[in-house]
C-alpha cells in the first residue's frame, strides 16, 4: 500500500476528527462529513443512509444527490444496492450501478447519472447501523485502497453514531439507547419481572476512534497484545491437566498469535485509527463476514475471536468488568451467554435474565428454573441495545423483552404482575390442603429441585415431597468432577431439609444439551438421540457407582428413592439395578448402614419403554413419565427448535392416548406412576393428565398453587368424559372441548 495513500487516509481521518470536535448540530455534522469524504476521494457523491427501524433505511445526508431527497428517500432492507449492502453486510463495488443486480432507480435523488457505486456497511459489533456510499460519473471500480479507506470512515461513523454525535435539531435521528425497544425472543423460564439492566459483561466504549500519532498507537497495540498473549499462556499452563479446556485455549492462542489479525489492525492504525478502534473494526468485520454463518465451527471460532477482542479492548481502555457501577436493587441480568456457575454466583438476587444466545435446555435455563427466575433467550442485539441501569421488563411467559418501555407498556405490564401476585396470595390460602377434586380423587403434588436453594420451597409451596431431584446440577456448576465425600454431604443435606418427605434422586442425566465443563464433547449430529443419561452411566460406570455409593451413605439408614433417566429398554434397567445391588453389598461389607427402605424406579421418556414386557413393569418400584422428552420423541419434534416445538400439543388425542396406555399397564401391575415435566405445571394440561389416571404430578414449586387450585374446582370424571368424547368425534386435540367445559362449569379462572 503506497505511503502517499496512507498519508491521505490519515489526513482524511484527521479532518474528520476536527469536524467531530466542533459544536455543529447533528445534521450539520452529517452534511459536512459527506462533503469531506466526497472531496477526499475525488467523487461527485457521498451519501449516508442510517436505519430508522430494523427494516428501513433512510437517506440522512448527501453530497451530490438532490438535497430535497434527504430524510425523504427510504428503502427496505435488501431493496436496491444500498439495501443489499445492509442486508448482507457486504461491500458492493461496481462500475455500472444501473445494470447491477438489485439496482433500484429512485428518481427523487437524481442518482441515475452516476455509474460507479461503492457501498460499505456501517456496523458495530454485529449491530448494523447503516450504509456509507460514494458514487461517480466515471465508470470504474474503486481500488482496494479506496475500499479500505471507506471502511475505516464507516467504522468511525459507527462509533460516532453510537456516541450520539449525529443527534440534534434537523437530523431527525434519535439518540441511541434512549428509545423504547421491544424484542421477541424465546421463553425459557416462565414468570414476569420488572427491574433495571445489569450487564454481565459491561460494554467497552471507544471514545477516541481517531488517533494523531500512529507510532504511539502501534506501541499501545503491541504492548496490549503482548499482555493478552501472556494471559492466554498462563491460562493454558493452568489448564494442561484438562484436555478440553486446553483445546479451547489453544484456539485462543492461535487467534492471539495470528499474523493476519495483527497485520490488519496495524494497517487500520496506519490509516489513522486508534488502537482500540482498530481492534473493534476487525471484530465488527469478522462478525459481518461469518456471524450469520450456519457452520457451528465458524460460529464457535467467532465467539473465540469476540472474547479475545473484548479482552484486548479492556486492556487498551482500562475498562474492566469492575466499572465501579453498583448493581441495582432489582437487577435484570443481560448477557450474551452465561455458565451455570456464574449464574449461581448471582443467585436469587436477580429478578430476571435475558440472554442474546442460549436455548430452553441450556445449563443457564436449568439453573434459572431451579431458582424460579424468569428467563428469556435468543433476544437479538440485547447486549448492544441495553445499558446498565436501563428500565426493563421481562415477560418469561411470552418470551418478550421491553427495554426502556413507555408508560402504556409499563402500566399494562404492572397490571399483569399485580394479577399474578394476587393469584399467589390466593394459592397460599390452599397451601396446606390436599389436592382432592370434586369427584373425591386425590392428586399428589410434588416439586422438582436440583439445588439446595430449592429446598425451602418444599414447605412454602405446599409440595408433598420432591418428585425429581436433578443430581446433574451439582456436576454442571463445577469445573471438575466432585468427590464422593462432597456428594455424600450434599445428598445428606437434601434429605435433612426434606424432613422425612420423599425425595426422588435421579441419577446423572448428562449428554444431549447438558455437557459437563470437564467432559469431552461427543460432537454427535443429534445429541438428544445419542450418548446420554443412563447410556453414559452404563458405558462409563465409575461415576454411576460413585453416585450410588454417595446416595446410600447420605441416607444413613433412612429411606432412599433412586430413579434412572432415559431407560429405553428393559435390559438397561436390569443393568442399572444390578449396579445398585453391587453398591449395597459393598456398603454392607464396609459396615455402613443401609437404607431402611429402598425404591428404585425409572423415567419413561421414550415410546419404546411404554411397550416393554410386563416383567419390566413388575420389576420397577415406580415409573415417572418424563413428559418433555417423551413428547419430543413421540412427535419427532426437537424441543430446542422453535419452528416445531410449539407445533404439537400435549392435549393432542394421540399423545394422551399413549399416556393412557401407560397408566393402564401400570394399573395391571400395581406400579406407581407419576408425570414430571413442564406440562405437569400447566393447570389445564395437568388436569387432563390427572383425568386419564396419573395421580402424582411433579413440577416447579411456583406451579403447585395454580395446578392445585384448578384440581380442587374440577371433577376428573367429567373431564375424562370430555376427553373420551373428543377422541370419539375424531378431534385432533381435546383442548377446545376442555376449555369450553371449564368455562361452562365455572372452573376456569
Amino acid at each position: 500500500m503506497a505511503d502517499g495513500f496512507e498519508t491521505e487516509s490519515r489526513k482524511l481521518l484527521g479532518r474528520l476528527r476536527d469536524l467531530m470536535a466542533g459544536d455543529d448540530p447533528g445534521q450539520a455534522r452529517l452534511d459536512k462529513i459527506t462533503r469531506l469524504v466526497a472531496g477526499s476521494m475525488g467523487c461527485e457523491v457521498c451519501s449516508i443512509y442510517l436505519f430508522r427501524d430494523d427494516e428501513t433505511l433512510e437517506l440522512c445526508a448527501t453530497e451530490g444527490l438532490k438535497s430535497e431527497a434527504v430524510h425523504q428517500t427510504r428503502m427496505k432492507l435488501g431493496e436496491g444496492l444500498v439495501g443489499r449492502v445492509a442486508r448482507r453486510r457486504q461491500i458492493v463495488n461496481t462500475a455500472d450501478a444501473p445494470s447491477a443486480r438489485g439496482f433500484r432507480y429512485m428518481p427523487e435523488t437524481g442518482e441515475e447519472i452516476f455509474s460507479s457505486f461503492l457501498g460499505v456497511p456501517i456496523q458495530r459489533l454485529g449491530d448494523s447501523l447503516g450504509v456509507l456510499v460514494v458514487q461517480s460519473k466515471e465508470a470504474r471500480e474503486f481500488s482496494s485502497d479506496e475500499v479500505y479507506a471507506l471502511e475505516v470512515v464507516a467504522m468511525v461513523l459507527a462509533e460516532m453514531t453510537e456516541l450520539g454525535a449525529f443527534v440534534g435539531e434537523g437530523a431527525a435521528l434519535s439518540a441511541r439507547h434512549s428509545q423504547p425497544v421491544m424484542l421477541r425472543a424465546t421463553a425459557a423460564q416462565e414468570g414476569a419481572a420488572e427491574g433495571h439492566v445489569w450487564l454481565h459483561e459491561p460494554r467497552v466504549v471507544v471514545v477516541n476512534p481517531i488517533a494523531e500519532d500512529p507510532h504511539r498507537e502501534m506501541e499501545r497495540l503491541m504492548s496490549a497484545v503482548d499482555e493478552l498473549r501472556v494471559g492466554v499462556d498462563k491460562m493454558l499452563a493452568m489448564a494442561q491437566h484438562d484436555k478440553d479446556q486446553a483445546q479451547v485455549l489453544e484456539a485462543y492462542r492461535m487467534f492471539a498469535n495470528s499474523k493476519g489479525w495483527m497485520r490488519r489492525m496495524q494497517e487500520d492504525i496506519s490509516r489513522g485509527l486508534s488502537a482500540e478502534a482498530a481492534v473493534e473494526k476487525e471484530q465488527s468485520l469478522a462478525r459481518g463476514r461469518i456471524g450469520q454463518s450456519k457452520d457451528n465451527y465458524l460460529r464457535e471460532r467467532l465467539a473465540d475471536l469476540d472474547d479475545l477482542s473484548n479482552r484486548l479492548l479492556r486492556i487498551l481502555t482500562g475498562q474492566g468488568k469492575n466499572t465501579g457501577a453498583e448493581m441495582p436493587s432489582d437487577p435484570i441480568l443481560i448477557a450474551r451467554n452465561i455458565g451455570p456457575g456464574e449464574l449461581l454466583e448471582y443467585g436469587r438476587a436477580l429478578k430476571g435474565i435475558v440472554l442474546e444466545e442460549g436455548s430452553v435446555g441450556s445449563h443457564a435455563a436449568i439453573v434459572a428454573r431451579a431458582l424460579a427466575i424468569p428467563l428469556v433467550v435468543n433476544a437479538p442485539r440485547i447486549t448492544t441495545e441495553a445499558l446498565n441501569g436501563d428500565h426493563i421488563m421481562v415477560d418469561g411467559d411470552q418470551g418478550i423483552v421491553h427495554l426502556r418501555p413507555d408508560d402504556t407498556i409499563v402500566n399494562a405490564f404492572r397490571d399483569k404482575i399485580a394479577m399474578q401476585a394476587e393469584a399467589q396470595t390466593r394459592y397460599a390460602s390452599i397451601r396446606e390442603r390436599t389436592a382432592t377434586t370434586r369427584c373425591g380423587k386425590t392428586v399428589g403434588m410434588f416439586m422438582n429441585a436440583g439445588l439446595m436453594a430449592d429446598l425451602p420451597s418444599l414447605q412454602s409451596s405446599g409440595a408433598e415431597g420432591v418428585g425429581l431431584f436433578r443430581t446433574e446440577l451439582q456436576f454442571l456448576v463445577r469445573n471438575q468432577m466432585p468427590r464422593r465425600s462432597e456428594l455424600v454431604s450434599i445428598y445428606a443435606r437434601v434429605l435433612d431439609a426434606a424432613q422425612d418427605k420423599r425425595v426422588v434422586f435421579r441419577t446423572l442425566d448428562i449428554g444431549s444439551d447438558k455437557v459437563l465443563p470437564y467432559m469431552r464433547p461427543t460432537d454427535e449430529p443429534n445429541p438428544a438421540l445419542g450418548w446420554r443419561a443412563i447410556r453414559v452411566g452404563l458405558d462409563k460406570p465409575g461415576v454411576l457407582r460413585m453416585q450410588l455409593q454417595a446416595l446410600i451413605r447420605a441416607a444413613d439408614g433412612r429411606p432412599l428413592t433412586v430413579m434412572f433417566p432415559f431407560i429405553a429398554q428393559y435390559e438397561e434397567y436390569t443393568s442399572a439395578r444390578a449396579e445398585v445391588d453391587k453398591a449395597l453389598e459393598r456398603e454392607r461389607k464396609l459396615g455402613h448402614p443401609l437404607p431402611s427402605k429402598l425404591e428404585v424406579g425409572a423415567m419413561l421418556e421414550t415410546p419404546s419403554i411404554a411397550f416393554a414386557s410386563r416383567r419390566f413393569f413388575e420389576e420397577v418400584d415406580f415409573l415417572s413419565i418424563g413428559g418433555n422428552d417423551l413428547k419430543q420423541f413421540f412427535f419427532a419434534a426437537d424441543r430446542e427448535n422453535e419452528r416445531v416445538r410449539r407445533r404439537y400439543d400435549t392435549l393432542n388425542v394421540s399423545f394422551l392416548s399413549l399416556i393412557e396406555q401407560i397408566v393402564e399397564r401400570c394399573r395391571e401391575t400395581n406400579t406407581p406412576v407419576s408425570f414430571c415435566g413442564e406440562d405437569a405445571g400447566r393447570p389445564v394440561e395437568a388436569l387432563a393428565i390427572a383425568a386419564i389416571g396419573v395421580h402424582n404430578l411433579s413440577m416447579r414449586p411456583a406451579s403447585i398453587g395454580p395446578v392445585k387450585s384448578l384440581l380442587l374446582r374440577s371433577d376428573l370424571d367429567a373431564v375424562r368424559k370430555v376427553i373420551t368424547d373428543a377422541r370419539e368425534r375424531g378431534d385432533m386435540s381435546v383442548r377446545p372441548a376442555l376449555m369450553e367445559h371449564l368455562a361452562q362449569s365455572g372452573s376456569a379462572d
